[in-house]
Parts: C-alpha cells; sequence; structure tokens
C-alpha cells in the first residue's frame, strides 16, 4: 500500500498547482465529511480557543482547515518529487534571513502549520542553509525511507531520531547547528509544563527554552503559510532576553507569540492533534 501511495505521489509532482490544489479542496471536504472523531477534535479545539466565534463561523474555518490539510499532503507530491526550478517558483522565505544565517547556533521555533514540511524544503533547497530536525520514524520501511529522503532530498537537512535523546541536538548546536524545532504539541506531562494557550492551560514541551540555554543558540520564529503559488516561511527576528532563567515564564512566552502567529492564518494550525488532551490534576477533560 504504501508503495502505491509514493507513486501516486510522484505521478501528482507533475500536476499543475492550481489543479492539484483543486483535487486537495475536494479530499479535503470529504475528508470533513467522513472523519468524524478528527472533526470533533478540531472543532472542540476551535471551540476552546476562539469562544467569541459564532458557531456558524467555526464551522467554515473547520472545513477550511479539512481543505488546508489535505492540500497540504498533496503537496508533499511536489515538494518531494517535482525539479527544484518548480521549488524556486512555488517557495518563498522572507523576513530576517540573516538572522537564521549568522554564525552560530539557533533554534527555529516552526509551530504545527499545515505547512510545516514546506517551509524545511523552502530553507533547505531554495535557500540552500543547512538545517537540523527532529525525526519521529514513520510505520513501514517504504514510508519512513520516502519521508526520510522527501525531508532531505539534498543533503542539507540532518535528522535526529527523538528517541535518541538531547545530547547530540545540544553539541550540534553549540557546533552551530540551525535547528527547526516543532514543541507545540501535546507529549504528556512527564515532559511538559502547564502554561496557557488561548486562555486555556495545555501541557507544553518547555524545549525551546531549554535548547536555546544549553545550546548557547538564539531563538527566531519560522512561520509557513499556504499561499495561492505556494509556500511562504517568514523568519522573525532573533527573541531580546530570551532564554530567560525562568523556563516557565519562556515557554508561556512561546506560546503567546504562537497565539498571535495562529490569529493571522487560523485555517492552518494543526487542529487536528489534541492539543488539551492532558490535563492539570483535578481539570476535567474536554475531548
Amino acid at each position: 500500500m504504501a508503495r502505491l501511495l509514493i507513486a501516486f505521489m510522484r505521478f501528482l509532482a507533475w500536476w499543475p498547482l492550481p489543479v492539484l490544489r483543486a483535487l486537495g479542496a475536494a479530499l479535503g471536504l470529504l475528508l470533513y465529511a467522513l472523519a468524524h472523531e478528527r472533526r470533533r477534535v478540531a472543532d472542540i479545539n476551535l471551540a476552546l480557543c476562539f469562544p467569541q466565534w459564532r458557531a456558524a463561523h467555526r464551522r467554515q474555518v473547520l472545513r477550511r482547515h479539512f481543505v488546508c490539510v489535505m492540500q497540504s499532503l498533496l503537496d508533499r507530491a511536489w515538494l518531494w518529487h517535482a525539479p527544484v526550478s518548480v521549488l524556486r517558483r512555488r517557495l518563498q522565505v522572507t523576513g530576517d534571513v540573516q538572522a537564521l544565517q549568522q554564525a552560530g547556533g539557533v533554534v527555529m521555533f516552526a509551530p504545527h502549520f499545515v505547512g510545516l514540511d514546506a517551509g524545511g524544503v523552502a530553507l533547505t533547497v531554495v535557500l540552500g542553509q543547512p538545517m537540523a530536525s527532529i525525526y519521529v520514524p514513520q510505520r513501514g520501511q517504504a514510508l519512513d525511507d520516502w519521508v526520510r529522503n522527501g525531508r532531505n532530498r539534498n543533503g542539507l537537512n540532518r535528522l535526529y531520531e527523538r528517541h535518541e535523546g538531547v545530547k547530540a541536538i545540544l553539541a550540534g548546536l553549540r557546533q552551530g547547528d540551525k535547528l527547526y524545532l516543532l514543541p507545540d504539541m501535546d507529549f504528556g506531562a512527564a515532559e511538559s509544563v502547564f502554561v496557557n494557550f488561548f486562555g486555556v492551560p495545555a501541557a507544553t514541551l518547555p524545549s525551546l527554552s531549554r535548547f536555546a540555554r544549553l545550546g548557547r543558540a538564539r531563538v527566531v520564529s519560522g512561520a509557513t503559510r499556504m499561499t495561492r503559488s505556494g509556500y511562504c516561511i517568514d523568519i522573525g527576528q532573533p527573541w531580546a532576553n530570551f532564554p530567560s532563567e525562568d523556563v516557565m515564564a519562556d515557554t508561556q512566552r512561546m506560546n503567546d507569540h504562537l497565539q498571535t502567529l495562529v490569529q493571522s492564518m487560523p485555517e492552518q494550525y494543526y487542529w487536528v492533534h489534541k492539543r488539551f488532551k492532558t490535563r492539570p490534576a483535578g481539570s476535567p477533560a474536554v475531548y
């Protein structure tokens, strides 16, 4: 099955982007209709984060979200298989590029927007900037090889295995690595601290602060937006006075920054994840 999927994606890599996006929109609406549990999770997330929205508006954003999710999945066809000339037409890098390219370690806060893989390809393939990222192996060797090769298609993305721990990551940062970090998911209470996200306590990895402090690295943000012509990753300026001595305050600052980014493109954030699955002691479950 995985090999058939990969063959299909290689075929899609040659489709014109408007046609591929139209297919993604149709499949996204189908996914919205059929994926009842994921739709319920995303709807709860949106209701918690945007309680001021009317139900009709929330449903509209939810449908658009499923479209964006499916379009981004199909876009991996050309991101990972199309010629570099195609990528240069469809991918943009804006913002403080120099902050990323200067000598010394950098931790890029790259939240879970649907364009997260496109942002990585834009930095390594289009900008030519060597990056590092933390990799979680996929189920099945064929699928795992495909994802690994796609994310490292020109050899400039160093993949750290998540189960190997942090020592190698910290050593790399001290040697000047640029780490593409996605810490905005619920990995359980043991690895997290509780800070607010849209006013709701959320189990949040404090790794941005800790990697920056222990790796002696600067922090910038890298938010990737899906556009009609492809994707654009915007690199923010280095965070001043970060990290501090207060990990909780640093992690809250990260979530506050993420909240601002999400408000600018709410339909593109990864709402189908159970962001509030882990609750503070004594708090009721939300799902």
